[in-house]
């Protein structure tokens, strides 16, 4: 263990529902990297209120976003000070859930060109009972990619499979554990190589 990393990490949980699927996967990752001797947080947006984008610009003006009343710049601070950030999300109706992102999509404007996540650490968690994984990853891949994220794979896509009709049942899918497992080791090894 490299104790000189000093790196913050963050898991958004995208999930309405407490004790998800979702919720499940993202602390696989952050427990790991505690461990490792980082200091994690875990951040369920479902106690949370984000507000969707309203297209207004004034981002691009101001360099912050201008919509006031919710929770957006409490979560967008903890974004920036981060040195990983994991986004994790079930899937509805083949896409990531609207609370997850209304943050992104708000935090990607309030610091598009400014350089603000470049060079973090980042990546998708997605979970389905059977399908529609592939846009929900692709769609925060994309977002991770525009805001010029490093982004670590593991031995396969960090899509997992639990929730028929809406079971709590993560822990049935092992290879997703798996999956979890090594993509943690993955991100504190590039930890290592970019802070150590």
């Amino acid at each position: 263990m490299n104790a000189n990393l000093n790196a913050k990490v963050i898991g958004l949980v995208g999930s309405p529902r407490a004790n998800s699927n979702t919720e499940y996967f993202v602390k696989i990752v952050l427990d790991y990297l505690k461990e490792k001797g980082c200091e994690t947080e875990l951040i369920l947006l479902r106690n949370k209120r984000i507000n969707p984008c309203r297209a207004c610009y004034q981002c691009w003006e101001k360099g912050e976003c201008a919509q006031e009343g919710d929770d957006f710049k409490e979560v967008f601070n903890k974004m920036v000070e981060a040195d990983v950030i994991l986004a994790g999300s079930p899937v509805h109706f083949g896409y990531v859930h609207p609370t997850l992102w209304s943050l992104l999509v708000r935090a990607g404007f309030s610091t598009f060109r400014k350089g603000t996540f470049s060079r973090k650490i980042g990546a998708p968690i997605t979970v389905a009972r059977r399908a529609g994984h592939n846009t929900a990853f692709t769609q925060l891949l994309s977002w991770f990619f525009i805001n010029d994220f490093i982004i670590p794979g593991s031995i396969y896509w960090n899509v997992m499979v639990a929730g028929a009709r809406g079971a709590r049942d993560a822990q049935n899918d092992e290879e997703g554990i798996m999956i979890a497992k090594h993509f943690a080791e993955n991100v504190y090894w590039l930890l290592e190589k970019t802070k150590g």
